[in-house]
């Protein structure tokens, strides 16, 4: 598919300055056997410390959602602000979850719905754009939704190499493999040979291949035009999908959505712009579950201020 060779564990990454990565891990593997419950209210109490301590990255929380919601009231945006804190503590134990839990304790606790439609796309031989959004949960939803249909992953190599084996093997236990960012080709022939490619293009990834589309309720948010560039050079369906967390149940819902058949194709702008409102939707299944601490609208149009203090 490409010239990616996956990272190997070599007795090099256990020189001393991997020590701290490698205690890390074996933490994070430890407590994924801990009860669900248990998890849960340690992931709590990570996220208000760390809310406490990271004081910069509450205000981008905030700041994000009275842009995007600016006729929220403030009850309500603290509201959600609290359950995403508790959400983004919880995302290093579920993090764990995806990537150390046995499949039958996934299947335990994760549903996914609509795996049917992807079911279907593959016997018509047709690779599949899997549109996701940057969710707290989305490491367990990958592992969870690859037990039912799995699929190649885009990944950015982590600079550390340790935690880099780590990520990569802990996101292909369920998946078939993950594809550089930057590795436009292996994206393409993947797609081409009918399999299934995740992309999540619901961060500012800075100008390059970029275009100013609505999200919510600010009006030039910068929005990548790969996903146009994929589903135009491939001829892909293009299926979004969400993952959900009940509550403190443990229960989660992985849902794959219908195909986007009136993508603008040839159309970048028009494309982005269609793509941020799917994304809208998606985001909206639990916003309270979605990366808000990303500055998503840092990147702003020529001669425009930073909507950022």
């Amino acid at each position: 598919m490409s010239n990616f060779t996956p990272p190997r564990f070599t007795k090099a990454l256990l020189h001393p300055r991997y020590w701290p990565t490698l205690i890390l891990i074996g933490v994070m593997y430890l407590i994924s056997w801990l009860p669900y419950f248990i998890q849960f209210r340690m992931g709590q109490g990570i996220g208000r410390l760390a809310m406490k301590l990271m004081k910069k990255r509450r205000s981008t929380m905030k700041r994000n959602l009275e842009l995007c919601f600016p006729e929220m009231s403030d009850d309500a945006r603290e509201a959600l602000i609290k359950k995403n804190i508790d959400s983004t503590g919880l995302a290093l134990f579920e993090t764990g979850m995806a990537w150390f839990w046995p499949d039958l304790r996934v299947t335990r606790h994760v549903e996914c719905e609509g795996v049917d439609i992807l079911h279907k796309l593959e016997s018509e031989g047709k690779g599949v754009l899997l549109i996701a959004v940057h969710s707290l949960n989305l490491e367990l939803g990958a592992r969870a939704m690859g037990l039912h249909a799995s699929g190649t992953g885009v990944y950015r190599p982590n600079d550390n190499p340790c935690f880099d084996y780590f990520q990569y093997h802990g996101r292909v236990r369920s998946n078939r493999s993950l594809i550089d960012r930057k590795d436009v080709k292996g994206m393409l022939k993947s797609l081409r040979d009918g399999e299934r490619l995740w992309y999540a293009p619901d961060h500012d990834y800075g100008l390059r291949r970029s275009a100013f589309a609505p999200l919510f309720a600010v009006e030039k948010a910068c929005t990548t035009t790969g996903t146009s560039l994929l589903a135009d050079a491939s001829g892909c369906a293009i299926v979004p999908f969400a993952m959900v967390r009940h509550g403190e149940t443990g229960k989660y819902t992985v849902k794959v959505m219908e195909p986007l058949t009136e993508f603008p194709h040839n159309d970048p702008e028009a494309a982005a712009i269609y793509i941020n409102k799917s994304i809208e939707r998606q985001i909206m299944e639990a916003p309270d579950q979605y990366m808000w601490l990303h500055r998503r609208f840092k990147t702003r149009p020529e001669g425009e201020p930073s909507l950022y203090d």
